[in-house]
């Protein structure tokens, strides 16, 4: 296969009419086409349309992933839901960014790693990554400045910009975050950097406050949301409700908090941690060859034999000599670790030598 290619398009705000339908099918014959999704991959040749108009045109988010590497995350978000010159302000980059589409802001999110070597056919990653678009809509910016960091990390900044305030949980990412990180291939040790400076995910509104307003609500307004909910039922309903209650009862913003940090200090810190990260299991591994290596020698010397020079591998493997009886024959042994259980070693004769 010399490129592979996976389109996966997903409509969560609005099922798709069969007139949609039937024009996705005269893009494609051999996608498999649902009321809420249109999947397929190539690997000779590409979409026969713009896969971003088709976004704008009848779905709600979209991946893209290429077998050379490119991995792309779209969301689409209507226009009256979210605050658009604030998501813009966050993601002023090229590799994650924002813009305005008719009635809808396009988030996209795109990556081009430096190795890409595991073969993924792309199949995963929508169930994965979706739940962050209702986790946006309800004010969860995480995966906004997740995607300022990537940025950062790509030198799309000047070392002294400043970052975007930071969001509260990043040291308690849900796993769509988890998976958004490994998808655009985010450096973990700039995540942890950055999650340093972040204050603790604040719970929901309770729901003694949620049913105190929901009782301030005119009955004729209640029976419209209701009517409303039941003849087109949708997540965006309890979304415009809760965005609704959100700004009513809107507490103001604290003043403690803590400084915006610049690209440059983030790089630098999340380089430290990564150079310290390296040595300690560096350091592990040492001990951990060493341990074997001396339970080894005691049971080899147990047999009546003589170990020699030894030659420690970056694998954890090692080579040795040992000595047998009185006729000064020797043997050139490898230890590796057991593949099924690690804290024992595999040992096999490497070669064999006799003295005169």
């Amino acid at each position: 296969m010399s490129e592979y290619q996976y389109y996966d398009f997903k409509a969560i705000d609005h099922a798709l009419t069969k007139t949609e339908m039937d024009a996705l099918r005269a893009i494609s014959s051999r996608a498999a086409i649902t009321t809420t999704s249109f999947k397929n991959h190539y690997e000779w040749g590409n979409l026969k349309a713009d896969p971003l108009k088709l976004l704008e045109q009848y779905f709600d988010a979209f991946v893209y992933l290429a077998n050379w590497g490119t991995r792309e995350f779209h969301l689409r978000l209507p226009q009256e839901l979210v605050d658009f010159k604030h998501l813009k302000s966050i993601l002023p980059g090229k590799s994650a960014r924002a813009r305005s589409a008719g009635q809808f802001v396009i988030v996209t999110f795109e990556s081009e790693p430096e190795s890409y070597d595991d073969w993924d056919d792309g199949t995963g990653w929508m169930g994965s990554l979706v739940s962050l678009r209702s986790d946006l809509l309800r004010g969860d910016l995480r995966c906004l400045y997740l995607g300022w960091l990537m940025c950062a990390q790509n030198e799309e900044f000047s070392g002294d910009a400043l970052e975007p305030p930071v969001p509260a949980g990043l040291r308690e990412l849900s796993a769509p975050l988890d998976s958004l990180i490994e998808f655009l291939g985010i450096d973990e040790d700039l995540v942890e950097v950055a999650a340093s400076a972040s204050a603790p995910l604040k719970p929901g509104p309770p729901r003694e406050e949620l049913a105190a307003w929901v009782r301030g609500l005119p009955a004729n307004e209640k029976d419209d949301l209701l009517i409303d909910f039941l003849s087109a039922p949708s997540e965006r309903c309890g979304l415009e409700l809760l965005q609704r209650f959100q700004r009513e009862n809107a507490v103001a913003a604290s003043h403690d908090a803590i400084e915006r940090r610049a690209v440059k200090d983030l790089l630098a810190a999340a380089r430290v941690r990564a150079d310290e990260r390296e040595r300690q299991l560096s350091a592990k591994q040492a001990a951990d060859a060493a341990r074997k290596t001396e339970l080894l020698g005691k049971e080899i010397n147990t047999n009546g034999t003589e170990i020699g020079a030894m030659f420690l591998g970056t694998d954890g493997s090692f080579l040795f000599s040992r000595n047998i009886g009185k006729e000064k024959s020797g043997e050139l042994l490898l230890a590796r670790p057991n593949n099924i259980n690690p804290r024992f070693m595999t040992v096999t004769v490497a070669g064999r030598c006799f003295g005169t």
